[in-house]
Formats: structure tokens, C-alpha cells, sequence
């Protein structure tokens, strides 16, 4: 039987697992502290463990690090842009943010995205494959220890995951489930707290209420669009999730109390920016516990859409706020090293530095 990766496991997965090979279950335990906690590689190190069973752990799991092909370091915010090949030679990216006092990452779910969004930069390689939990979780685990061993800022922590990297997480639902499972628990995992993770989605309707049942976390839904003609132009998925049938499905999210659902607006020059969008967008959400990030596009190559000036964001939010709505106005992160995700991997994919 060949070797399996042990980050692909949650925790009851793993017990399960070690019960069918006659092994006391209460190793995963021991094993996930060591794995997640303590950022222990090999099993050899694990020494709570029974000789024995170091030596059969071996045999039957292995622990890897993501290979990081490049990290990227923004002069102009701090961001830091990791470029992860995978061991199918697909790549990835993850990027690090420093916030007031804490860090946030962003990660990815899949190599590539089938959902064909018209402004975002990795759907134009389409979908590669789904990422493994391994692979997902590995990027968390692996930037922590980035981390500790750079002597970041030791007031701030890694404590804020937001699953907005390549691809689309609800369309990799059972790896993206277990992984949270791994991310949240704070006996034997990572220890990041439920109400820091968001999950962002185009609108997969059925997914999005199965996520409402499988996990209390934060849902970020991209909009950029008021009408289901220029959504559908933008977003095919709009052609198969309707605003009308997406707004329904958000109304009956389960929410913790003073939680909100996160609407991310790409604003685009002359595309979607006019005041007449802002008000069929505050229409639009009426009835719903929503907050608005308003995300000036980052240009990017091969695309011939453009940012709008300044002034016709501020109106475009003051709108807004003058209507009751949060609003924030998110500018991307690390603009001088490629911001436009999926760019790193794409320039790495096609051979252009």
C-alpha cells in the first residue's frame, strides 16, 4: 500500500484510519500535535510516540513541505506573494499580508479555475485539477513556519485565512470542508479561530447552502455585477445561479449574530462603476446583512480592462455609506510584484519571466 500523505486527513479520518490497522487511535491526536502544532516533519522526531510505531508511521504516511519556487516582496505594503510548485509541476500561490497586528494569508484551492471570469487572470489557463487538503492546509502550516524562522514581527500572528487565492473553493467542497475542519481546531490543529476564515465564492449556489450546515465560517460572495446580463457577461456562472436565485440563497445563510455576508465589487472603468450601478447595487442587497468591499481592478496582461479614476470610487462608496451600508474600499495588495492572481504561476506556466 502506498504511502499517504497525513495532511490529507482530519483528525476522526485519521483515527479511523489507525483503528483499521489495529493502532490505538488516540495516536492521531499525539500525531496532529506534532504535525500542526509543534511543525514537526518527521515522524522520527514525534517522541511521545512508541519506537514501534515511528517506524511503522513511516511506512504508512509521509509528512511534505510545498516547494516554494519564488516569494515575492512588495516595497510599496509589505505583502509577501509565495509561488508554490506542486509535485505534478503545477503552480500555485499564496500571498501574506501584514495587517495592524496580525497577518492574514490568502490561499488557493485549485491549480487554475473553470469558472471563466472575464477580468481575473487565472481563469485564463482554465482548470488544471482540484487542490489536495494537503495542499490547501499546506500552505497555511508551511508560511507559519515561514514566519517563525524569518523572526517576523513577533507582535503580530498569522491568525486571519481567507480562501480567495486561484481558484474557486466551493467548487472543491470536500477537500476545502476537511481543510477548514484542520485550520479550526484548536486542540490539534492550527488553532485559527472559525470567525477568521472566509471562504469566497462566485455564487455556487448548492454548495454555499451545504457550507451554511457544514461549517459556522465567513462567506465573501464576488458580485461585480447588478444586472444578471452583464454578471452572465462577466461571470458565466451567472447563467447558471442568477442574481435573483444567488440573493435568496444568501438571505438564508446562517449567520452568528452581528456577522455579515461579504459582497466583493470589482469596480471596472465604464463597465460597472456609474452611480446608476451603485444604486440598483444598494437595491439590490436590500433585505440582506451585507458589507460591501469595493475592489478597484488591477490591471494585468491581457486585459483590456482599466481601473476608474479615484474620485469615481469614492462616489461610487459614498453612495453607499449614505445608505446605511459598510463599505471598504480594498486596493489590492503587493501591485508591484504581480498582484493579479494567478500571474505569477501564469508567467511561470508559459516561461516568461
Amino acid at each position: 500500500m502506498p504511502q499517504q500523505e497525513i495532511k490529507n486527513f482530519s483528525i476522526t479520518e485519521l483515527e479511523n484510519f489507525l483503528k483499521e490497522k489495529n493502532i490505538a487511535s488516540f495516536r492521531a491526536k499525539q500525531i496532529f500535535k506534532w504535525v500542526y502544532l509543534k511543525q514537526t516533519d518527521s515522524f522520527e522526531d514525534m517522541t511521545d510516540l512508541s519506537k514501534d510505531f515511528r517506524k511503522e508511521a513511516q511506512t504508512l504516511f509521509v509528512n511534505k513541505r510545498l516547494e516554494i519556487k519564488k516569494i515575492s516582496h512588495s516595497q510599496k505594503d509589505g505583502s509577501k506573494k509565495f509561488l508554490f510548485c506542486l509535485e505534478d509541476n503545477n503552480h500555485i500561490e499564496s500571498v501574506l499580508i501584514p495587517e495592524k497586528d496580525h497577518f492574514t494569508l490568502c490561499i488557493s484551492t485549485q491549480a487554475g479555475c473553470r469558472q471563466n471570469c472575464k477580468f481575473c487572470m487565472t481563469a485564463k489557463g482554465g482548470l488544471k485539477r482540484n487542490l489536495s487538503t494537503s495542499e490547501i492546509v499546506s500552505q497555511i502550516r508551511d508560511i507559519q513556519k515561514y514566519i517563525l524562522d524569518q523572526n517576523e514581527d513577533e507582535s503580530k500572528r498569522l491568525s486571519n485565512i481567507v480562501f480567495m487565492g486561484m481558484g474557486e473553493p466551493l467548487d472543491n467542497y470536500d477537500n476545502v470542508l476537511r481543510a477548514i475542519k484542520i485550520i479550526t481546531d484548536q486542540d490539534f490543529g492550527l488553532k485559527i479561530s472559525r470567525r477568521r476564515v472566509t471562504v469566497s465564492t462566485s455564487g455556487l449556489i448548492p454548495q454555499i447552502e451545504r457550507l451554511g450546515k457544514d461549517a459556522a465560517i465567513a462567506l465573501a460572495v464576488s458580485l461585480n455585477a447588478v444586472s444578471d446580463e452583464l454578471r452572465s457577461e462577466l461571470m458565466p456562472v451567472n447563467k447558471r445561479y442568477p442574481l435573483k436565485e444567488l440573493l435568496l440563497a444568501l438571505k438564508n445563510y446562517p449567520l452568528p449574530k452581528r456577522e455579515k455576508i461579504t459582497f466583493e465589487y470589482i469596480l471596472i472603468k465604464n463597465i460597472n462603476d456609474s452611480l446608476e450601478d451603485a444604486k440598483k447595487l444598494a437595491l439590490l442587497l436590500k433585505g440582506v446583512k451585507a458589507k460591501i468591499n469595493l475592489i478597484p481592478f488591477n490591471p494585468h496582461p491581457g486585459s483590456d480592462f482599466k481601473r476608474p479614476e479615484k474620485n469615481t470610487i469614492e462616489k461610487f462608496g459614498k453612495f453607499l455609506l449614505d445608505r446605511g451600508y459598510t463599505v471598504i474600499v480594498r486596493w489590492s495588495k503587493g501591485d508591484d510584484i504581480g498582484a493579479a492572481c494567478g500571474q505569477l504561476s501564469a508567467e511561470e506556466n508559459s516561461g516568461e519571466k
